[in-house]
């Protein structure tokens, strides 16, 4: 039997719940931002004490552990200082060959660092939220990537945090290239394994034999080709990574083909990315 303050509890979840389907779309992503954020304080305190334990495991480590470690990450440091300095002076020639042909100047990108902080229970495998916002200056469909290669794009924005859609989203559709055939596609959605996407609308190419590779502008599309992202489109830059061709079949009865793609970015161990201010 309910007692009297059940009934008001259950009153204001279904009053809530009626709310949120009478909200537009827009409307109800930006009050579940608002509800994941009452309860980030919460995973922040379970991570502190989480993070806490591991640096008292790790404070214990001999000293001459801690010398070696020093001198291979100061050699490391002089060997990437050299080739930045190098990729420097390629930067400035090719800024200044593509000046004498007449083309824009690349800006390089503007960076903005974040941590994820939730994930859409809803939507575990493919939505996170990230703890920046407007007042960072993001904004909705700015590209979010890793070292490792592209992890999605911007669709919801708040003050202080925004979500992401996550590649392999439905509503996070990439316009791609294979990096050596230079053929263009589609990256959608492939629902029977979250890290792998499919690169779509290849063109035909010829037909195939038994024990052939699938060619495509002249070239074999092969396992292990890289896929990187187009930058048609406008949202996506080009030469983001996106995975690598796992098999390549023929779809809509041989009007084009399809490529599987294995993702470079593990998106179910999402910690630190990285949001790109075009």
């Amino acid at each position: 039997m309910l007692r009297k303050p059940q009934y008001i509890a259950l009153g204001i979840v279904a009053l809530l719940g009626l709310i949120l389907l009478s909200l537009s779309e827009s409307a109800t992503q930006r009050a579940k931002i608002t509800l994941t954020g009452l309860f980030l304080p919460l995973f922040g305190f379970t991570e502190s004490t989480q993070s806490a334990a591991r640096h008292a495991g790790n404070s214990i480590v001999p000293r001459e552990d801690l010398v070696r470690e020093l001198k291979q990450l100061r050699a490391e440091k002089q060997e990437l200082e050299f080739t930045l300095t190098q990729l420097q002076e390629a930067a400035r020639e090719n800024d200044g060959l593509r000046k004498q042909a007449g083309f824009p100047v690349r800006l390089p990108w503007k960076l903005k660092p974040a941590r994820v902080i939730a994930r859409d229970p809803a939507n575990w495998w493919r939505t996170v939220f990230i703890d920046v916002g407007s007042k960072d200056g993001v904004r909705v469909d700015m590209p979010v990537i890793t070292p490792d290669g592209l992890v999605g794009r911007v669709s919801v924005v708040g003050a202080s945090r925004s979500q992401v859609v996550l590649l392999g989203d439905q509503n996070c559709r990439v316009a791609a290239k294979v990096d050596e055939t230079k053929e263009n596609g589609i990256i959608v959605p492939y629902a029977a394994d979250p890290s792998i996407v499919t690169l779509t609308y290849l063109s035909r190419g010829s037909p195939v034999k038994p024990g052939q590779f699938i060619v495509t502008s002249g070239l074999e599309l092969k396992p292990g080709n890289q896929v990187l992202t187009s930058g048609l489109g406008g949202v996506f830059p080009a030469g983001i990574r996106i995975g690598e061709i796992v098999d390549v079949r023929s779809a809509s009865f041989g009007l084009y083909q399809e490529a599987r793609v294995k993702l470079t970015v593990n998106l179910n161990a999402l910690d630190q990315v990285w949001v790109v201010a075009q």
